[in-house]
């Protein structure tokens, strides 16, 4: 199963303070181990919500409301895409990560929607069409 690791933003990272050198250190060994166990398939950490846009819809209407997003309570900070056995396989691995912020902090694990979760609608033409979309965007194209 694929899942969906976010890291919580604080009033650290919303102010765009950077980790220390020590938790710098930290994250990239967590992330070798995950990599050497086959789990890590891809993670970022992401610049604060005052560098980035919302895109509200109403109907066929689009709103953009830029960044920061004060009136949000929780924002994401960083992710991981990861590829575990279970869900308790992540929390596990989840429980092994450094703290992201060094005082109180939070991840939050979604697992992500298999091909087969979207039943008959996901019709075997829609489902070819899918995976030309998934290849081409791997190639970068």
């Amino acid at each position: 199963m694929k899942v969906m690791v976010f890291v919580k933003a604080d009033s650290d990272t919303e102010a765009g303070q950077m980790p220390s050198q020590e938790l710098i250190e930290a994250m990239t060994a967590y992330n070798e181990a995950l990599v050497e166990a086959g789990v890590l398939l891809a993670g970022e950490g992401l610049r604060s919500s005052s560098h980035g846009a919302r895109v509200h819809f109403d109907g066929e209407a689009r709103m953009v409301s830029d960044g920061p997003f004060a009136e949000t309570k929780e924002l994401v900070a960083g992710y991981w895409i990861w590829q575990v056995e279970s869900l308790n396989d992540a929390i596990s691995w989840a429980k092994k990560c450094p703290n992201p912020t060094g005082g109180k902090g939070q991840l939050e694990i979604r697992p992500l929607f298999e091909v087969d979760d979207f039943g008959e609608a996901f019709t075997p033409e829609l489902r070819e069409r899918e995976e030309r979309v998934r290849t081409r965007a791997a190639d970068g194209r």
